[in-house]
């Protein structure tokens, strides 16, 4: 049995790619020119899986490129696809639509061509659809909204492409995961929130999420793709927990003070325009945009019962995922 990991580099791909060589299953990754593999073999050095790494065969693709993925993805039984971009940012959308939607829509085409055994992709709780504070499961359909990202309506799309696929007969698991908590570099993923924590941040936004540990996703999708479970999508969160609560235990696994003032929906308002000015300005990015800022004032439930009654699957607690991930960032001194 043959695997391919896309998006090998970022955080849940690289997670995959430790579990499946743990399993001894044979792994096909790919990078692209920007990819950075010491960073790759740095989570290997961490969970101590450091002789796994050369075992790895590793393929430059660009997933925009067809040619590319369907040569790829040639001799391959199963296909995980976690290669997308997490953005909120307006000057993305475009590349989120062509890596999230057009790259998905290659993979598909790719698989189904080289007959491909089964396609596990790792889309997002955002795909669901939002509209202000609400409880979601799986039989959610999408909302029109002004609630939902950009980034929220290409993985939404991303998911179309996935159940075309399954309508020409392709064998394929959607997993939605909330927020997830796992060792990564500083500025990617929700690592970057450690960074903000652990440099002194000094306030909490007043809404509640959805969260899951990085190694659930990664051994779920696993699970599932291993299953006889085929056209069917999972929410994965294993708590429904507060920023505060989440903020608080974040700076308690770095030692660092928590923050104490609240943000306020108005405030959170406030500041991502300042921030957006200021971007104008300095062409950074801004900490906060008026995406995030509405996102994390709200509160929103997510059911994870079908995952637990079809394969019975047990998750991980976020404070462990928090002590792994701040473990993490301590030892290696990002």
């Amino acid at each position: 049995m043959k695997n391919l990991v896309t998006g090998a580099t970022g955080l849940v791909g690289m997670h995959i790619l430790i579990d499946l060589l743990s399993k001894g299953e044979k792994v096909k990754a790919t990078f692209t020119k920007n990819s950075r593999l010491e960073n790759v073999k740095k989570l290997f050095k961490f969970y101590n899986k450091e002789s796994l790494f050369s075992e790895i065969e590793w393929v430059e693709m660009d997933i925009e490129d067809v040619i590319q993925v369907f040569d790829t993805v040639k001799g391959v039984d199963h296909v995980y696809h976690s290669a997308a971009i997490v953005s909120f940012l307006k000057r993305d959308q475009s590349k989120m639509s062509n890596i999230n939607i057009k790259g998905t829509a290659n993979i598909v085409n790719a698989c189904l061509e080289n007959k491909v055994k089964k396609l596990g992709h790792v889309s997002s709780v955002a795909a669901i659809g939002r509209k202000g504070n609400g409880d979601y499961s799986e039989e959610n359909t999408w909302l029109e909204s002004n609630d939902n990202s950009f980034y929220a309506i290409s993985k939404n799309k991303a998911e179309n492409e996935i159940w075309r696929g399954v309508q020409e007969g392709l064998q394929s698991v959607i997993i939605n995961p909330g927020i997830i908590i796992g060792p990564s570099t500083w500025h990617r993923s929700s690592t970057a929130l450690f960074k903000k924590i652990n440099s002194g941040l000094s306030f909490y936004p007043t809404g509640l999420n959805g969260f899951v540990d990085v190694r659930d996703v990664s051994n779920s999708i696993i699970e599932l793709m291993k299953s006889s479970f085929s056209s069917e999508r999972y929410i994965l969160v294993a708590e429904n927990l507060t920023y505060e609560s989440v903020f608080k235990r974040i700076s308690k696994s770095l030692n660092v003070n928590p923050p104490t003032y609240v943000a306020t929906p108005r405030l959170m308002n406030m500041v991502w325009r300042i921030e957006y000015l200021i971007s104008l300005v300095t062409g950074k990015n801004p900490k906060i945009t008026k995406e995030t800022a509405k996102t994390s004032s709200q509160k929103n439930f997510y059911s994870n019962e079908k995952i637990k009654k079809q394969i019975g699957y047990k998750f991980n607690s976020i404070e462990n995922a928090i002590e792994n991930t701040a473990k993490y960032i301590l030892e290696f001194k990002q």
